[in-house]
Parts: structure tokens; C-alpha cells; sequence
């Protein structure tokens, strides 16, 4: 009887190794099977743990900066989410950024850092609010200045736990991304200005992806600067026209400079910025610095 159990059980074992071959071929459907790749969080512990420290910094940076600040009726104030959001914090802050500029200055600062490091949507009403208060050129010095600052702090945190992240999110979009990088290495600067420029792909992309696809730090820093020039104008020239003087008398200019921009009143959406005009503007500025890319590959090819 042992002898013929025998056989039996290795008969058994081998059909169950068969079975689980073909299921693993298949694939398993059961509650207990493994979750897909993508289905699962990129991060590992020590990951997390990382980006939390940093978030943390931040944050206390952040309420250090807050716990200078002269005394004010900050309920009132809260992150611009609508065209009519800012218009009332445009209200709010008008007197206090003229009372106390350096103050406000310092705040509005690190609230932009902040923002653009750890992607926090509503830049775009920041920088709107940089041209209703400072005016077209303050208001433009400001914003690329904050924008490359934070970006620069993005690319950064993108080297310490963006990968994974990254590759979770868009598989396919950073695959194209290194494969265009690595074709135009030779004129890397052109190509990242021509990113910068156009919105071919998304600024916040751009900064997550940059470290990882291995584009210098100072590559990625001199396109932002420069490339976000064209971009930031079109938002910053938006501005508080008959609100309270505020180029004049926070800087003792002139308000001519708040006549080349826009009524913040007469602007109903953020799509209104970027008409089909300013688009092509903006791709006709970006296709200017690609061009010496594109004839030195025609000229290898030739």
C-alpha cells in the first residue's frame, strides 16, 4: 500500500506545479494573486520618510517667514483659486503690500518656493497677482525669479525620490522624454529652451523628469530662467489697472508701465491669457531656438 501511495503522491505534486505554471501564464484572477505593477505605491519607506523630512523643512521655513510678518487680517486671505478669488486678494493685500513691501515681498516669496516644489497647483494666480500689485517689469523679475527658484528646488527633489514616481505616473511620456534627450544632447540648451517656451509638455513634467532623464542641473537651470521669460510676461501683464496706484506709490514709478498690460477686472478665465494668437507666439519664439538643432541634424543626415 505505501508503495502504490507513493507514486500517488508525487502524481498529485506534479499535476499542482503543472496547474500553477499555467496560472502563472494566464494569469490569476484570485484575490490573493499579485497586484499589478502600476497598481501599487512607487515609494519605498525610506522614500517617504525623505520626502516628509523635507515637506517639513519647508514647512517650517514657511511658518518662520509667517511669524515675521506685521500684524494683519490674514482670515481674509487664502490661495487664489478663481480669476474672482484673486481679484478680492488683490483687494486685501493692495495697502498691506504698500505699507510693508519687504515684508510682503519676503512672503510672497516663499509662499511661490513652496508652492512650485512640491507642485502645489496656483502659481498662475501668484504670478497673476504679480502683475496686479508690482506692475509689468517688477512684476516679471519677480515671477521668474520664484519660478526658476522653485523649479530648481523641484529638480532637486525629483533627484532624491522622483523616480519611481515618475516612471508610475507616465510610463510612456518619460520614455519619450529620454528618447528626444538623447538625440539632441549636443544641443540640449536648445531643446530645453524650446520646452521652456512652448507648451509642448507640461512645466511640471519637466521639472520631475529633467534629473532623471540625466539633464545637467545647469542646463535645466538656464532654460528655466531664459524660457520662461515669454510665458511669464503674457501672465504678469495682467494687472490691477485703477486699483491703488501701486507701481507709483510702492516705488515711486510711474503707472505708464501698468498701461501695457490688462485690466485684472476685464479677465474672466485663465484660458483667456493664451489665445490661439499668443500660442502661436510663443511656438514661433520656441521653434527660433530649436532652429540650430534641427539644421545640424539635417546637415549629418546630408
Amino acid at each position: 500500500m505505501s508503495s502504490m501511495a507513493a507514486p500517488r503522491s508525487a502524481m498529485g505534486e506534479s499535476v499542482r506545479i503543472v496547474l500553477r505554471d499555467e496560472d502563472e501564464e494566464n494569469g490569476d484572477d484570485s484575490p490573493s494573486a499579485k497586484r499589478p505593477k502600476l497598481d501599487r505605491f512607487p515609494l519605498t519607506r525610506w522614500e517617504i520618510v525623505a520626502s516628509f523630512s523635507v515637506f517639513f523643512i519647508f514647512s517650517a521655513g514657511l511658518f518662520c517667514v509667517y511669524l515675521t510678518m506685521p500684524a494683519a487680517d490674514f482670515g481674509k486671505l487664502k490661495l487664489p483659486r478663481s480669476i474672482s478669488d484673486l481679484r478680492l486678494l488683490k483687494d486685501h493685500l493692495g495697502s498691506y503690500a504698500k505699507d510693508y513691501p519687504a515684508q510682503f515681498i519676503l512672503g510672497y516669496c516663499s509662499i511661490y518656493i513652496f508652492m512650485q516644489t512640491f507642485m502645489i497647483p496656483g502659481t498662475i494666480f501668484m504670478s497673476l497677482l504679480a502683475g496686479a500689485l508690482f506692475g509689468v517689469i517688477r512684476g516679471l523679475l519677480l515671477v521668474v525669479l520664484n519660478a526658476t527658484a522653485g523649479a530648481s528646488s523641484c529638480y532637486f527633489l525629483s533627484k532624491l525620490i522622483g523616480r519611481p514616481i515618475v516612471s508610475w505616473l507616465w510610463p510612456e511620456k518619460l520614455r519619450f522624454f529620454q528618447a528626444e534627450i538623447a538625440k539632441r544632447r549636443d544641443k540640449l540648451l536648445n531643446y530645453m529652451l524650446f520646452l521652456r517656451i512652448t507648451p509642448s509638455l507640461p512645466n511640471l513634467f519637466i521639472n520631475l523628469a529633467s534629473p532623471i532623464v540625466d539633464i545637467p542641473f545647469h542646463i535645466f537651470f538656464l532654460a528655466t530662467l531664459i524660457g520662461l521669460i515669454p510665458a511669464s510676461y503674457i501672465t504678469v501683464r495682467v494687472n490691477g489697472v485703477g486699483s491703488l496706484e501701486s507701481t507709483g506709490m510702492m516705488y515711486g514709478g510711474s503707472n505708464c508701465l501698468n498701461m501695457a498690460g490688462l485690466a485684472l477686472g476685464d479677465l474672466k478665465s485663465v484660458k483667456d491669457l493664451y489665445d490661439f494668437k499668443t500660442l502661436c507666439v510663443l511656438f514661433l519664439i520656441g521653434f527660433i531656438f530649436i532652429c540650430p538643432a534641427l539644421l545640424r541634424r539635417k546637415k549629418i543626415y546630408e
